[in-house]
């Protein structure tokens, strides 16, 4: 597995290093021993910079990502915190984890649709804008990313568990049970909701 340890206005010592490597690896064997990369950094945070985040990011199989962060006033027990979340998180899924690395050996390329997610610029609202409400806008928004996408062949408990694992917004799936594409999406009141278009 693959270790990526960087720092954002902090200096990561080889002390916090080491200690990083030997927890992400031990992780790495409890859980599921088939994670390709993490990524560990570290940023100051809150006014004055007086707070250390901790953040965690592992590629464990194709196409999950587990991520957890953590915010305390010490980088060593904001990495605990949030490996500590990491740690759960993976308690909660292996099964579905191994099970879900076993599938993804065979998955047959028909059942993946290449997508490209794209990232749009957002305009600010101005007082003329506001203004013309009624009138529709012309200008196609500026794409400021564009990312090649994989959109499998999953359960929608699969789909659930990967968006909970990689604390993403929304995903985007074909549902296994008809091969019609589907979305789930964190709700604001902490719920998941499941769009399912009618045929």
């Amino acid at each position: 597995m693959e270790l990526a340890v960087h720092g954002k206005q902090i200096d990561v010592g080889d002390a916090l290093r080491t200690h990083v490597s030997d927890k992400i690896e031990d992780l790495n064997q409890k859980y599921f021993n088939h994670a390709t990369f993490a990524t560990v950094t570290f940023s100051r945070e809150g006014h004055g910079h007086k707070q250390t985040k901790a953040h965690i990011s592992i590629q464990m199989g194709k196409n999950i990502m587990v991520v957890a962060d953590a915010i305390t006033a010490d980088p060593y027990a904001s990495f605990e915190s949030a490996a500590d979340k990491v740690g759960k998180q993976l308690r909660r899924y292996k099964r579905k984890l191994r099970e879900n690395h076993g599938r993804q050996d065979h998955t047959p390329e028909a059942e993946i649709i290449k997508a490209r997610d794209y990232v749009l610029a957002s305009a600010p609202e101005t007082e003329e804008v506001q203004a013309n409400d009624d009138e529709p806008q012309t200008d196609d928004p500026a794409i400021i990313a564009e990312i090649e996408k994989e959109i499998e062949t999953i359960t929608v408990s699969d789909a659930v568990m990967r968006l909970e694992l990689s604390k993403e917004p929304a995903l985007m799936f074909r549902n296994a049970s008809h091969n019609g594409l589907n979305m789930i999406y964190r709700r604001p009141d902490g719920n998941i909701g499941w769009v399912d278009p009618q045929k």
